[in-house]
């Protein structure tokens, strides 16, 4: 799984989405035929940034046949359900991967684990998904209430699919 990142006007990736893409390449070399799920819809610009992946992917050699694109993800909780459901509708018991950048993996497998799939973090890019130190610190403290928020709603979600009810 590739987590997803914005797509610059034009359809050219953003410096974060080639960085997420290159590091799930790399990591997947060491598999002899790794599936790719890159996530995420049309953000602000088109097409999506899952198309926009799968094309990186492509350009690195990989096959379109080894590219499951998951395009409706809007934010990482959205993307982490729509995996969810292309995984139980393949019936994949192969391990789960996750691709993201540093600051943005422990969410991406919180929210993939309360949904109930195993997922392992693959190698993160080398590279920050900033420079400037400041902006560096804003993508950390971003998700500080990010994570609490969408893990008490992926359990809200998972219950309520389950069958069970809050209780009164």
């Amino acid at each position: 799984m590739i987590f997803g990142a914005a797509v610059r006007q034009g359809g050219r990736p953003s410096t974060t989405l080639v960085l997420r893409t290159e590091a799930a390449a790399a990591f997947a070399a060491r598999f002899a035929e790794p599936l790719f799920v890159p996530t995420g819809g049309v953000g602000r610009f088109g097409p999506s940034e899952a198309s926009v992946m799968a094309g990186l992917l492509e350009s690195r050699g990989v096959p379109a046949t080894h590219i499951l694109l998951e395009e409706t993800g809007t934010d990482t909780l959205s993307s982490a359900r729509a995996i969810v459901g292309l995984l139980h509708g393949r019936g994949s018991a192969a391990p789960v991967f996750v691709a993201s950048s540093l600051y943005h993996l422990p969410r991406c497998l919180l929210l993939l684990r309360l949904l109930g799939v195993r997922a392992h973090a693959a190698v993160p890019p080398a590279v920050p998904a900033a420079t400037r130190w400041w902006r560096r610190c804003y993508w950390w403290l971003r998700e500080v209430p990010a994570i609490p928020y969408d893990a008490v709603l992926a359990l809200a979600i998972r219950l309520r699919e389950s069958g069970h009810h809050w209780p009164r």
